[in-house]
């Protein structure tokens, strides 16, 4: 039985592509044309975390405090220089990326028997708000979609979980 328990999504914070970081960080990214790459470690390197003997980290680090027996899945997109709001990006999230990710996270329940409810399935911004005390608090991933620009920052994850159940709800 497996001891992946949760979905955390992110967006990468760089450009509509991957990068060699955002490979070290996440099992899977959407890319801007909603094309699903693998990053460098399995899911199952999450079931628990560990590090070498020279420290060197042997899992996808990408969620401060929360990366045992989670899966990391992340939106390639909005770099925002310091100073810059989410909403003027050179990188905003495609509608097309948003609805493979939506496809995908649903995909991974399945296969991991995740239920889609706000502990198990969940945004950067939302494990760090719930969590205050890691390093995963006052981040902004995702608190904005630009492809549905009427969601409000504190309705993102219940948005994300409702199409993830939509998408679920299609799976054979």
């Amino acid at each position: 039985m497996s001891e992946i328990k949760k979905i955390i999504i992110h967006w990468t914070a760089g450009t509509g592509q991957p990068n060699l970081t955002d490979f070290q960080h996440y099992h899977y990214l959407v890319n801007e044309q909603g094309v699903i790459v693998k990053g460098k470690f399995p899911v199952s390197a999450n079931e628990v975390c560990k590090t070498d003997i020279n420290k060197n980290v042997l899992y996808a680090a990408h969620c401060g405090g929360g990366n045992t027996g989670a899966i990391g899945v992340a939106l390639c997109g909005m770099y925002v220089p310091n100073g810059i709001s989410v909403q003027k990006t050179k990188y905003p999230l495609t509608k097309l990326q948003c609805e493979r990710m939506f496809k995908l996270v649903a995909e991974l329940c399945k296969e991991y028997d995740i239920k889609i409810t706000p502990q198990t399935v969940m945004t950067h911004y939302e494990f760090g708000m719930a969590n205050p005390k890691t390093s995963s608090a006052g981040k902004i991933d995702i608190i904005y979609l630009p492809p549905y620009p009427e969601i409000k920052k504190d309705q993102v994850g219940g948005f994300i979980r409702n199409k993830v159940r939509w998408y679920f709800s299609k799976i054979s």
